[in-house]
């Protein structure tokens, strides 16, 4: 029958009847049964027509304003541009005292802790020391510290590398250190209050 179309091309005709109703409220759509049951649709009056809902549209959003290049951001003061800027050190490690080592009694929780770094210190970079998560000494340029009365147990040594505004750039990895310290209520603890002289 000329003007049927087959359901299994339902979808691309729908697709068309939506394109035509958006555009222009297109011709009416009619649909029909066969003795055999098969459904067909057409615009050729015929069966029962078929009301098609009008489309849904969704308005286009207006195109944002560009943002600012790196180049305006850093002439406006908005970008860090030193930031992305910066190159790590090749080597930044605790030479010495190595991983896991213990302070023995006799160094009274003292001992020079060594950084290795490679290459030298560019300018407006200085190290710090970092024991137990809290700044020890303030930045330097040398790479020896002295670290001196730690109490006995564990201990955590971190080296960071900072810049001329005090940002942290770049930090060691950990160390571990043991420290042995007698009691100070050994009886041959010069430190002990019982040798101090007084009754």
């Amino acid at each position: 029958m000329r003007g049927l179309i087959p359901i299994g091309g339902w979808t691309v005709l729908m697709a068309g009847v939506c394109l035509s109703v958006s555009l222009a409220q297109a011709t009416p759509v009619y649909r029909s049964v066969d003795s055999q049951g098969n459904v067909t649709y057409s615009d050729r009056p015929g069966g029962e027509q078929v009301e098609v809902a009008p489309v849904n549209t969704v308005p286009t959003r207006p195109a944002s304003a560009p943002r600012e290049t790196a180049a305006n951001e850093a002439a406006s003061g908005a970008g860090e541009p030193e930031a992305s800027t910066f190159t790590p050190y090749e080597r930044l490690r605790i030479a010495a005292p190595t991983n896991e080592s213990t302070l023995p009694t006799g160094a009274a929780g003292d001992t020079q802790v060594s950084v290795a770094l490679s290459p030298d210190l560019r300018e407006g970079h200085r190290l710090r020391l970092v024991v137990d998560d809290e700044v020890r000494q303030p930045p330097q340029q040398a790479t020896t510290f002295s670290l001196t009365g730690l109490e006995r147990g564990e201990h955590t040594l971190r080296i960071e590398l900072v810049d001329a505004e005090g940002r942290v750039r770049q930090r060691s990895a950990p160390v571990t250190l043991y420290v042995q310290r007698a009691s100070v209520y050994l009886p041959a603890n010069p430190n002990n209050p019982r040798n101090s002289g007084n009754p």
